[in-house]
C-alpha cells in the first residue's frame, strides 16, 4: 500500500512539474526592432529584426530577419514585397534540429480612419522554403490582420490587433493573434512598444510580451 502511495505522490510530482515545464504555461517575449525607411514620396524601405523567447528572457525560439520595398498607390492604399530570413527552435527544454526558413512575402495594406481611430487592413502571402534535418518542405500561406491604433495624447498611443493565419494545405487553420498594448513616441523618428498577445495553434496557445523600438526615417 505505501508503495502504491508513494508511486501515485512521484506520478503526480512529474505531472505537475511537466505541465510548469510547458511552454502554454510561461509567458514569453519577442524583442522587437522594426523600421520604415523613406526613400521618395512613394517608396519605402522596410526592416525588422525580432528575437523570441520561450520564457522572459532565455529559452530561446526563433530569431527572425525582414526586408522589403513599399510602393503607396495612395495616402491610404499601398503594398509591400520582401524576402524573410528565420531559424526556429521548435521545441521547449528538450533536443531538436532547427528549423531554418526562408520565404517571400507580399503585402497589400489599406487603411482608413474613424475620427481618431485609424484601421489598417492587411493581406500577406507568403512563400516559406522550410529545411529541418535535412528535409525540405514548401509552404503557402495567408494572413489578414486589423489593426488598430488611437491617441491618447500626442506622445502616446494604445494599440490592438488580430491576426489570422490560414495555409493552402487540407489543415487550413495555422494560427491566430490577438493583442493590445502602448507606443511611446521618443522623438519624430522613434517609438517605443510595449504590448501583449496570445498566440492560438490548433493544439497550443501562447502567452507572449512584445517588448520593441520602431524607427522611422527619412531621406527625402
Amino acid at each position: 500500500m505505501e508503495r502504491k502511495i508513494l508511486f501515485l505522490c512521484l506520478s503526480f510530482i512529474f505531472f505537475k512539474t511537466q505541465a510548469q515545464e510547458s511552454s502554454e504555461n510561461q509567458l514569453g517575449t519577442w524583442y522587437m526592432y522594426n523600421g520604415a525607411h523613406r526613400l521618395s514620396e512613394k517608396i519605402k524601405v522596410t526592416t525588422s529584426a525580432h528575437v523570441r523567447y520561450f520564457e522572459l528572457a532565455s529559452e530561446y525560439q526563433q530569431e527572425i530577419y525582414r526586408v522589403g520595398f513599399n510602393y503607396a498607390f495612395t495616402k491610404n492604399v499601398n503594398f509591400t514585397t520582401g524576402f524573410v530570413y528565420s531559424i526556429t527552435d521548435t521545441s521547449y527544454k528538450t533536443i531538436a534540429p532547427n528549423l531554418y526558413e526562408y520565404r517571400f512575402y507580399q503585402d497589400l495594406n489599406i487603411q482608413k480612419y474613424w475620427n481618431n481611430i485609424r484601421f489598417k487592413h492587411r493581406v500577406r502571402l507568403a512563400q516559406r522554403f522550410k529545411r529541418q534535418n535535412f528535409n525540405n518542405e514548401t509552404q503557402h500561406r495567408i494572413r489578414y490582420g486589423l489593426f488598430l491604433k488611437y491617441p491618447l495624447k500626442k506622445t502616446l498611443e494604445i494599440y490592438a490587433f488580430n491576426e489570422v493565419f490560414l495555409r493552402f494545405k487540407s489543415q487550413i487553420f495555422g494560427q491566430n493573434r490577438i493583442g493590445t498594448g502602448i507606443l511611446q513616441r521618443i522623438d519624430r523618428n522613434l517609438k517605443l512598444r510595449l504590448g501583449y498577445f496570445y498566440n492560438q495553434f490548433t493544439n497550443l496557445g501562447l502567452h507572449r510580451l512584445q517588448v520593441g523600438i520602431i524607427l522611422n526615417t527619412n531621406h527625402l
